[in-house]
């Protein structure tokens, strides 16, 4: 099974998160298991290997999983793009949601919550100028802060972006360093967002060594996708 390797693949991968973090960073790094189109199994096996947070790109999906591990002691975040029509869907399901990049969606997940929930999200930030790309542009990112900051109903943890697949380690960097300059001057006007999502199987190191403070591992965990 492709579980049995995890605990191996774990301290490797952590072992290169303190390597590119060496004279940079000493803030702890976070890994998000992501478990797309694994079963239970991925999720039991993440756990015992020690890691709390297991994400989920498709919603149907996850909630399937969730009803399959509710034994599990995980927090659940939804790392995968999110159409509005699946708000409800969501709210209060995930600890943490990734991808909000616009007010309306923004929005129809605060009208979701119940009355004294709170729903965590980050802003997904498109830093890679890719067309096909999910994100809120990098010069459109303040205007959807302060509407977010606006419903109480939602607290914002921070941002997250991907890189253009393929990219060099240059590139990766550049992208992930834009995101982080994006949050410091965000900051500077008064948002607190301390987490930087971003990173994942193939571009993690270039992340950590950007700042990263969440890991969206999927492959680098569990080799190849069933």
């Amino acid at each position: 099974m492709p579980e049995a390797a995890l605990p191996d693949r774990l301290a490797r991968i952590r072992h290169a998160i303190a390597g590119a973090q060496a004279g940079h960073w000493t803030h702890p790094v976070r890994i998000v298991a992501v478990t797309k189109t694994h079963g239970a199994d991925a999720v039991r096996a993440a756990r015992a290997a020690g890691l709390d947070a297991v994400g989920e790109n498709r919603v149907q999906e996850a909630l399937s999983k969730q009803d399959e591990c509710a034994d599990v002691a995980v927090a659940w975040h939804l790392v995968g793009g999110l159409q509005r029509n699946k708000a409800r869907q969501v709210v209060g399901r995930f600890t943490l949601i990734h991808s909000v990049d616009r007010l309306d969606l923004a929005a129809e997940l605060a009208r979701r919550a119940d009355g004294g929930t709170t729903q965590d999200v980050l802003v997904q930030v498109n830093c890679s100028a890719e067309p096909q790309k999910g994100g809120v542009e990098p010069g459109e990112l303040v205007p959807l802060l302060e509407g977010i900051r606006l419903l109480p109903a939602l607290q914002l943890r921070g941002l997250m972006t991907m890189a253009a697949l393929g990219a060099g380690e240059a590139e990766q960097r550049r992208t992930f360093a834009s995101l982080r300059t994006l949050r410091d001057a965000a900051q500077a006007e008064g948002h607190d967002l301390p987490e930087l999502s971003m990173g994942m199987s193939d571009d993690y190191v270039a992340a950590v060594q950007e700042g990263a403070t969440m890991l969206r591992l999927g492959t680098a965990l569990f080799g190849g996708r069933p």
